[in-house]
């Protein structure tokens, strides 16, 4: 009679390491959920929620090792029995086994510190920041040493230990499979490998949509593990994210339907077929000379921070200006990203679950901004930063797009202080000053777009010009009062100069700070501050229902330009104070529709989720309007449908 465990050795002895990485990666991924899972603890219900994301986990855990391991010890039964080849493969599993391992325990490690910043685990975001190596790194270096110290010594301490594990599961002089079982295990293992990578039986394989269960993003996250969740938002980078394949169907003529009833336009205003959104704007004011127009973009300044919305007391110069500014209490930024709200104040674009259009490549060239629409009319344009102009590939999209000049970082002459993002706000403002009044010498009118960056982790400044909020100095409290304190000291040059009074102002945040809110979206975290100011703009307090893609076409009015152009946004100085305003808002790949309070929530592959929204709180509610809804469905699809076709533009298809 054979032994048993010989039988056993010989059979499984390819297997081997294979079965050792599955056994341990297991214990550590599950080690990791489980620590997560009692860090955000109050952010799970109840006992089943933390059994349902342990075996959400447990599948998505197998599912990842399958697409791992499957393949490679396939090969390894297939030249067991080959000299010298085994031997070979042997050396090369250790190695790709190693440092899989190693990405694996990496990506857990570094977890922690980005659902600190974005409450969820590592996405697209992980890898879109990657490309920036020195705003990252100077990032990193001065604002979390602490976390960048721990994670290089774990990771580290890894690859040693790993190698050290994997270099004595070798299968090298181990006794092999005879010829007649390899097929038969060749045969399990590649059925078992596809059974766990699939991890079901349905049409499609295990994807984050199948383990959400909660309307918490964050708990659903926990579900997966980091490498999972960063390689599935890749694959989606590859192939950028289609409203029409995440949200309900509905056809290209029903979209544009809702959204010209949405618009409020009679249709002979409408001008070309080709550009379903192109129309006419007649500006409800006129001058002898169009005014000067400048965008002031400031980095997460959301209403939680701002004094006169109710939040924090740390905007004192903002605070100041309201009384002399058309103010905005009760706006919503499309997203969570400055791309996102680029997009929407200089492009007027709605938001889609796919990246903002700054960075997709349809939209670098012959993509409406309004830059492209007042350069036309013979306004000189530019883009002001106190950092590199390249990050979020903004400086080439500007130049795509219409913006004649950029000024950035390396155009500053003996800045008072840079930090990792650039020069501080002060020098930002301080140079935007002495630009706008070049520009004013030569009786051109001019656009630009300044973009504030000190209040950005690792919130950097220079000392003793504020007195802080709270202590280190480091905190984004202090970053926003200095932020703000830059504001001030901008507006007190602008008004001492004569470009003042041929010039409208616009302050806007680009989003709030990160949200650690568990909502589907987290709609309270999407308001923010906005006012328009300049001399002959009538002080009022707007506490209309608006949305960032509102801004530009009423800034166009306020500056007297007439224009025909694609933005489906609102005039607001062309409606009434009763007007019904709604906000449209972009959560990764969740969107949010906000109306009279109500709201319709779309995720990826669902039904749409309908709510009431009273004092910040969403309460699910089925009293929701058929029109709401397909008013909800139609934006998300309209960007998708513009972008794809190339239909966001001002230039009529020849």
């Amino acid at each position: 009679m054979p032994n048993n465990k010989n039988v056993f050795l010989r059979v499984f002895s390819s297997l081997r390491p294979y079965l050792f990485f599955l056994g341990l990666t297991l214990l550590c991924l599950l080690l990791s959920r489980l620590s997560l899972m009692i860090w955000k603890y109050d952010r799970i219900d109840s006992v089943s929620d933390w059994f349902t994301i342990l075996g959400f986990g447990l599948r998505i855990d197998i599912a990842s090792i399958s697409y791992i391991i499957g393949i490679p010890a396939v090969i390894s039964l297939l030249i067991s029995g080959i000299p010298y080849v085994n031997r070979i493969w042997d050396f090369l599993t250790r190695i790709w086994l190693t440092c899989t391992f190693v990405v694996l325990i990496f990506m857990e490690v570094s977890t922690p510190a980005f659902i600190e910043e974005y409450s969820l685990r590592p996405n697209r975001l992980f890898v879109e920041y990657l490309l920036y190596p020195k705003e990252v790194f100077s990032m990193l270096i001065e604002g979390h040493k602490v976390t960048l110290l721990i994670t290089t010594f774990l990771t580290t301490l890894t690859v040693i230990l790993a190698y050290q594990f994997f270099r004595k599961q070798s299968i090298a002089n181990q006794p092999q499979p005879k010829w007649f079982e390899r097929p038969v295990l060749v045969v399990i293992i590649f059925c078992l490998a596809f059974l766990g990578a699939r991890s079901s039986l349905q049409h499609r394989p295990i994807n984050p949509s199948y383990t959400a269960f909660t309307n918490d993003p964050l708990v659903n996250s926990l579900t997966l593990n980091s490498t999972y969740s960063l390689l599935y938002a890749v694959s989606q980078m590859a192939d950028e994210v289609s409203s029409f394949e995440l949200y309900p169907v509905m056809s290209q003529d029903k979209v544009m339907a809702e959204i010209h009833k949405a618009m409020g336009l009679d249709n002979d205003l409408f001008t070309s077929p080709d550009l379903p959104t192109l129309h006419t704007q007649k500006a409800t004011q006129h001058f002898d000379r169009p005014k000067n127009l400048v965008i002031i973009l400031e980095e997460s300044l959301g209403a939680q921070f701002v004094g006169s919305l109710g939040g924090l007391p740390l905007t004192p110069e903002y605070d100041k200006l309201v009384p002399e500014a058309w103010s905005f209490n009760n706006l919503y930024a499309t997203g969570t990203r400055s791309v996102r709200g680029i997009e929407a104040v200089i492009t007027g674009f709605v938001p889609t679950p796919a990246r903002s259009t700054v960075k997709l490549p349809n939209s670098q060239t012959n993509f409406f901004t309004i830059a492209k629409l007042l350069g036309e009319q013979g306004y000189d344009t530019n883009f002001i930063y106190g950092g590199g102009a390249h990050f979020d590939n903004m400086k080439s999209f500007f130049l795509g797009n219409g913006f004649n000049s950029i000024i950035e970082e390396k155009d500053f002459n003996n800045p008072e202080f840079i930090g990792s993002w650039g020069v501080s706000d002060e020098d930002l403002f301080t140079k935007a000053n002495q630009d706008f009044v070049e520009k004013s010498k030569t009786g051109r009118p001019f656009f630009s777009l300044v973009f504030s960056s000190s209040n950005h982790d690792p919130y950097e400044f220079p000392d003793n010009k504020i007195e802080l909020y709270n202590t280190p100095k480091a905190t984004r409290e202090n970053a926003v009062k200095y932020a703000d304190h830059a504001i001030g000291h901008f507006f007190r040059l602008a008004k001492q100069e004569d470009y003042w009074k041929d010039t409208v102002f616009l302050v806007v945040a680009d989003h709030d700070a990160r949200t650690t809110r568990s909502d589907l979206v987290p709609i309270p975290s999407f308001h923010i501050p906005a006012l328009i100011i300049g001399d002959g703009i009538k002080p009022k307090n707007d506490s209309r229902l608006t949305s960032q893609i509102d801004l530009a076409p009423t800034l166009l009015s306020l500056i007297g330009v007439d224009s025909e152009h694609p933005m489906i946004g609102q005039d607001l100085t062309k409606v009434g104070d009763d007007y019904i305003g709604r906000a449209i808002m972009q959560f990764n790949e969740n969107q949010a529709f906000l109306k009279d309070g109500k709201a319709v929530i779309l995720q990826p592959k669902k039904p749409p989720a309908t709510f009431t929204y009273v004092n910040s709180t969403l309460t699910p509610s089925n009293d929701i309007s058929e029109d709401l809804i397909n008013q909800a469905i139609a934006h998300p699809l309209l960007g998708t449908w513009l972008y794809n076709e190339k239909k966001y533009d001002m230039r009529r298809t020849q």
